[in-house]
């Protein structure tokens, strides 16, 4: 047995660690020599990661993103019991039974080594550094060893060619690759390598399922947003005005040869295509949607025609955006001004258009674009710059420590993430009029939180990966602090601007050993804010006592989005209610079209992290933050004052968000597509439903006249009735006299007979045609959104999609009346494929389905009375012709004719009667036409994940 395999874990692992551990042994045991780990920021990696090498039993070098995880390694193998020599260390020579070194030791490429001397280019191993490649050499020279890649998306993201040719030098090494970052968030790129190098990733636990086991801390995602400063605002809003600028110039007659608007004519209205056909509408809309939408916003707005047999639904009851401006202008600019080509056809620019294309030149940097030969490009905006940097996101974050501190008192541990430590590019001269050259930078953040009375007190210090500042009582107090821990630092305090008000503590020591010591500081609660990059504190960094993070990053990535939110997940075993608080600080404009910029930004990071909403559910997106919050646009700016006053309550009950998460209940560590939906018509209430129960259809549909039902009702005219009197009578006249009965007694046998089945159906009509009101109120109006999910469920299940039908499906209801439906008891594939297919179902009916099918719309009565005459007229086949509507086949269900027939049944037993037509057919194709772009069922949809 040699030292590291006889080292020993003093303490005990937590289940979830034990099976982690469990399947890498069985990883090994079937002859694998690489695997890649998937857990949660906090789950305890480097314990996993340092007890699978013990367990492999050969000397172990460990690779770390920067120094502040690679100390943490350190530290973690010193927790070990180990004999006598078992050291760590991180020298490249690898002496020591575990070293640790970061990646950027290895990959540091010779800029002169492309290519060899005859000009063949060399591989990524031939072009490493000197240093480098004698690393290689030692690790090739190490015999069988274990190589831990911490961190390792890194390497997917940067070196994943280098990885890839280092570990073909190592064909006896067993490769662990241990991340926080969820497999389902690699790109197809990163996933491939991750199969080709790894194998299947053994995936741990979620961090919703730590946090229901108790062993990450609850955490809360909260939203402060804000307005730019007024001279912020003003920027923005002149910006805004060259904009508006250049679509009045675009709409003015004689821009070019051929006018914008003129242009949109021929191109949106006529639509001639090759060999003088006329294009269809619906035809254009499914090859150019962007292009199409673009343009019924501008109608929507007033500022062109609508195209003929265009429709404008609700998507487009909307102000043009930017991206709708620059959609058609790059159209434009390629299609009509471009030199050679006027309004299509060759020859010579004309002056006009080359006039023409250098305004729009010019106009377009000031937004955020750029002109080139292959049209128009997006690209940052100075308006961008001014929202990401905002003084206004500096001064809010102290507004939210200073809450979180009068909330938390001295528990109060605050981490603010920022995307640099200073500007390393300087703001052009009119940007820097607005912007200072340090906006937005930890710097900056750190002299607000100073100079703020109320922040001051907390002793905000400053660490990066090359600084240490602070206020000077305070910088002093952490020297004095750290000459305790270590006298050989020789620290000194350097002064930093004039004012005095901030000092940099200086010595011989590097980060490795400074984020150790203020994270020590911080933590006794020397220090309870610290302001730092993302990449150094945003990543890998470890302190128990986190409970509060403000983001002010740009980054959306979803590494960078779990591993920041991960920081303050840890427990904290002096405080073992912990609660967490993730904060995000968005800036928004009303005066620009890029002035939701920084919003965007919001919604991509909630887009695919698991947060609690409102009532309990574990979910994805921006309505886990706040329900009134949408992933299409901001709030009103009369809205923010309330959205943060709402926020500083949730953050002021911990407790709250605590009972949010039901800390012990039972779980499936799920996660599954979830369609919200929210109808503008809506029929009647719904209350959650549970998954598991067959629902029973409803009694009646409706029908082309008025319902379709099992039930046989029927009602005769009343002259039917009438007349059956004498008939009935002269019949038991005759059987009365031909049983040998006097006329006198036989006629009075036949008026009682007659008169009591008369009188019977006199007095049946009124019950039949009470139910028939009640199978008419069954079937009108539109059917609720949880029997479109049944039918599609049930098609799913019949064409054999699904395992499960309508009982698979789940409704949960947000607070502001949002429905969730999510198809459980099928698997996550089988809930997305539902997702889709109900979306797809409910949607307007755009594009190009392979098969459409008719829904039939009753109006509902008005009273009781009409209900009555509905019902009777029905009966006696008097009833109107109902409206009918049309909608998409689903795609999934579309694709065959098991598909087509079991939807078509599915949808005849929960929606309407109605048959699928083939969209290929002339009727099919006639009625695709007709009822192109309408909006069968009104509604805001969009899809999410849910955690079960």
């Amino acid at each position: 047995m040699n030292r590291v395999e006889s080292a020993h874990w003093p303490g005990e692992l937590r289940p979830y660690q034990r099976q982690a551990l469990e399947a890498l042994e069985a990883r090994w045991a079937s002859g694998d020599r690489r695997a890649w780990v998937v857990l949660p920021p906090g789950a305890g990696k480097t314990l996993i990661g340092l007890e699978a090498a013990r367990r492999i039993g050969r000397r172990t070098v460990v690779f770390t993103p920067n120094t502040a995880i690679q100390s943490q390694w350190i530290s973690q193998w010193r927790e070990f019991e180990r004999p006598e020599g078992c050291t760590a260390g991180t020298q490249r020579s690898l002496e020591h039974d575990v070293t640790v070194l970061t990646y950027q030791s290895l990959a540091v490429f010779d800029p002169d080594a492309e290519t060899d001397e005859e000009g063949n280019e060399l591989s990524l191993l031939g072009r490493l550094h000197g240093n480098g490649s004698a690393l290689v050499e030692a690790l090739r020279a190490a015999g069988p060893i274990t190589v831990v890649l911490d961190e390792g998306h890194h390497l997917l993201q940067m070196w994943g060619r280098l990885l890839a040719e280092v570990l073909r030098e190592l064909p006896e090494a067993h490769v662990l690759g241990l991340t926080g970052t969820p497999a389902e968030s690699l790109t197809a790129a990163e996933a491939a390598l991750v199969d080709t190098l790894f194998g299947a990733p053994i995936r741990g636990a979620s961090i919703p399922a730590l946090v229901r086991d108790g062993y990450l801390a609850p955490f809360a995602e909260l939203v402060w947003i804000t307005e730019p400063t007024p001279e912020e605002q003003d920027y923005i809003a002149e910006q805004g005005l060259r904009f508006t600028e250049l679509c009045t110039d675009l709409l003015s007659p004689g821009f070019a040869r051929v006018d914008f608007l003129t242009w949109l004519r021929r191109r949106f209205d006529e639509r001639v295509v090759e060999g003088g056909q006329r294009l269809g509408w619906a035809q254009l809309a499914a090859q150019e949607p962007e292009l199409t939408d673009a343009v019924l916003r501008l109608h929507h707005a007033g500022l062109c025609a609508l195209p003929s047999d265009a429709r404008v639904l609700e998507r487009h009851r909307g102000a043009p955006t930017a991206d709708d401006w620059m959609a058609l202008l790059g159209d434009y600019v390629l299609n009509c001004l471009r030199p050679g080509v006027q309004g299509g056809v060759e020859g010579d620019p004309d002056p006009r258009d080359v006039e023409a294309l250098e305004r729009i030149r010019t106009a377009l940097p000031a937004i955020g674009y750029t002109l080139t030969r292959y049209g128009i490009r997006g690209g940052r905006s100075p308006v961008d710059r001014v929202l990401a940097r905002s003084a206004a996101k500096s001064q809010s974050t102290v507004e939210i420590v200073a809450a979180e501190s009068d909330f938390l008192g001295p528990r109060l541990r605050a981490l603010v993430l920022c995307d640099h430590e200073r500007a390393s590019a300087r703001p052009s001269a009119r940007l820097r009029e607005v912007l200072g050259d340090q906006a937005g930078s930890a710097w900056l953040q750190l002299e607000l939180l100073v100079a703020d009375e109320r922040t001051r007190a907390l002793c905000p210090m400053l660490v990066t990966g090359r600084t240490v500042a602070a206020a000077p009582e305070t910088a002093e107090d952490f020297m004095a602090f750290a000459a305790r821990r270590r006298p050989s630092l020789e620290l000194t305090l350097v002064e930093v601007g004039s004012s005095g008000s901030l000092m940099r503590v200086e010595g011989r020591w590097t980060s490795r050993t400074w984020v150790r010591l203020v994270t020590e500081y911080f933590e006794n609660g020397g220090c309870r804010v610290l302001v730092g990059t993302r990449g150094l504190l945003g990543e890998g960094w470890d302190s128990q006592r986190v409970n509060t993070i403000v983001d002010l990053t740009t980054a959306t990535t979803p590494t960078a989005v779990v591993q920041g939110r991960g920081r303050a997940l840890r427990l904290d075993p002096t405080w073992p209610d912990k609660t967490a608080h993730t904060w995000t600080v968005v800036c928004v404009s009303d005066a620009h079209p890029r002035g939701s910029a920084d919003w965007e930004r919001f919604v991509r990071k909630h887009e695919g992290y698991l947060g609690v909403a409102a009532d309990g559910e574990v979910m994805s997106g921006v309505a886990h933050v706040d329900p009134a919050l949408s992933p299409y646009e901001p709030p009103p700016t009369a809205e923010f004052a309330a959205i943060n006053a709402r926020m500083l309550l949730r953050a002021e009950d911990r407790g709250d968000t605590r009972e949010r998460w039901r800390i012990g209940s039972p779980y499936a560590d799920e996660l599954l597509a979830t369609v919200r939906v929210r109808p503008q018509r809506h029929r009647g209430a719904l209350a959650p439903r549970a998954a598991g129960v067959r629902p029973r259809p409803p009694a009646a549909v409706p029908a082309r006249f008025g319902v379709d039902t099992a039930e046989r009702l029927y009602l005769p005219p009343l002259w039917k009735t009438l007349l059956s009197v004498p008939l009935t009578a002269a019949a038991v006249l005759l059987v009365a006299l031909a049983l040998g009965l006097s006329p006198l007694t036989g006629g009075a046998a036949a008026v009682c007979v007659s008169g009591v089945i008369c009188a019977h159906r006199l007095l049946s009509r009124g019950p039949r045609v009470q139910r028939a009101a009640q199978l008419l109120e069954i079937a009108a109006g539109d059917p609720d959104i949880l029997r479109f999910g049944y039918a599609v469920a049930d098609a799913m299940h019949e064409a054999g999609h699904s395992p499960v039908g309508a009982e698979g499906l789940r409704l949960d209801i947000d607070t502001d009346g949002t429905f969730r439906l999510t198809f459980t008891g099928a698997g996550p594939a089988e809930a997305e494929a539902f997702s889709t297919a109900l979306d797809e179902t409910i949607s307007p009916l755009v594009g190009s389905p392979r098969y459409i099918i008719n829904r039939y719309r009753m109006e509902r009565p008005a009273d009781a009375a009409q209900a009555r005459r509905m019902g009777e007229d029905w009966l006696l086949g008097r009833a109107p012709e109902n409206a009918v509507l049309f909608h998409a086949v689903p795609s999934l269900l579309g694709r065959n004719r098991r598909g087509v027939e079991a939807f078509a049944r599915a949808w005849n037993r929960w929606i309407s009667a109605g048959e699928p037509v083939y969209t290929a057919s002339p009727a099919g194709s006639r009625l695709l036409y007709t009822h192109y772009a309408t909006d069968p069922y009104p509604s805001e949809t969009e899809s999410r994940l849910t955690w079960l």
